[in-house]
């Protein structure tokens, strides 16, 4: 375990999940990404030159109208209009180019919006902090302004490339999909990395099927009931695990009802606020989990939404060619 992760988790054992703090990072008090530390140019090119670029899986979901999103707290849906038309653009000559040209180029524009944790997407550690303060102590009285975060926004993500691991729990158990309300536990991820003889390492990108992704064409069976991540699952994949990013494919990620008393998303702000570790959401893990790859590299580059809590994310994963896992091993 290298210096730097040692600390950090001796910060993160100075208190337990229930007991609620701001964690301090051991990169530096102006650090604003976190775990992403653990990424280094030397990590990346060996992930790199281990992959079989035949085969692409893509992790994201399409975004349409009518899609699953956060709505419990009266964020906005996904909405798409066109801004224009082949005919619009005859009838209403907004460029001013006339009828003829306006029949010759056929012109079409359109326009969304939605709220920044709609889609796959990752969240920032702006996202969700304590007292007051996200990681690494910054405060929103301090850094908080009218347009947004000026510390750790979704623009200081950096490109995303290390190992990915995905950690198929249904499958595990002989399901398709984990049952409604199912809090995943230490012994499932252990149960799901035995079958799949996957060992994690430090700096994983880990991520999780639940099954959810079955359901995403019918939102409202998508958004209802979710299973979801719990606080033991998160401190052991965090610690244990040592794992960069923690992702699913679900929408809220961690299982409800909260388990911590006067704390409703406990796993967020365990994983944001106090260790350091970023969250992805609605990651498309099916076709994935279908061709069995539980080792790949992991790609992915998010919107530099300034100031923004969180950004839409393209994640792509590559095959190794041969298993990091056994080569770690000989």
């Amino acid at each position: 375990m290298n210096i730097l992760l040692s600390a950090l988790l001796a910060v993160a054992m100075q208190a337990t999940p229930a007991q609620q703090y701001v964690g301090t990072s051991p990169w530096g008090e102006n650090d604003e990404i976190g775990r992403l530390n653990m990424m280094t140019p030397e990590s990346q090119a060996a992930v790199m030159a281990n992959i079989d670029a035949r085969n692409v899986y893509d992790l994201s979901v399409e975004y349409f109208v009518g899609m699953p999103s956060w709505q419990a707290a009266g964020d906005p849906h996904y909405q798409f209009w066109m801004t224009h038309t082949p005919r619009g653009a005859v009838v209403d000559n907004v460029l001013g180019m006339g009828e003829q040209i306006n029949q010759h180029v056929s012109y079409s524009g359109s326009a969304v919006s939605m709220y920044t944790h709609t889609g796959t997407h990752i969240d920032a550690f702006s996202h969700f902090g304590l007292d007051g303060e996200i990681y690494n102590h910054f405060s929103a009285d301090e850094y908080l302004g009218d347009k947004g975060w000026q510390r750790s926004g979704a623009e200081t993500i950096p490109p995303l490339v290390a190992r990915g691991v995905l950690i198929d729990l249904p499958k595990a158990k002989g399901l398709d999909m984990l049952p409604d309300n199912y809090r995943v536990t230490v012994a499932d991820i252990e149960q799901a990395l035995e079958q799949q003889q996957v060992k994690l390492q430090p700096g994983d990108v880990v991520l999780l099927r639940t099954g959810r992704m079955h359901n995403y064409e019918q939102a409202a069976q998508f958004m209802a009931n979710s299973p979801g991540l719990g606080m033991a699952a998160a401190t052991y994949l965090a610690e244990e695990g040592e794992a960069m990013i923690i992702g699913a494919d679900n929408l809220s990620f961690e299982a409800f009802p909260s388990e911590v008393e006067g704390n409703y998303v406990p796993v967020h702000t365990y994983l944001l606020t106090q260790v350091g570790v970023p969250i992805m959401e609605l990651v498309n893990l099916e076709e994935l989990a279908a061709a069995e790859v539980y080792e790949f590299a992991f790609v992915g580059g998010s919107l530099k939404l300034r100031g923004a809590d969180a950004a839409p994310l393209r994640p792509l994963a590559f095959p190794f060619k041969t298993s990091t896992t056994e080569t770690n091993e000989d």
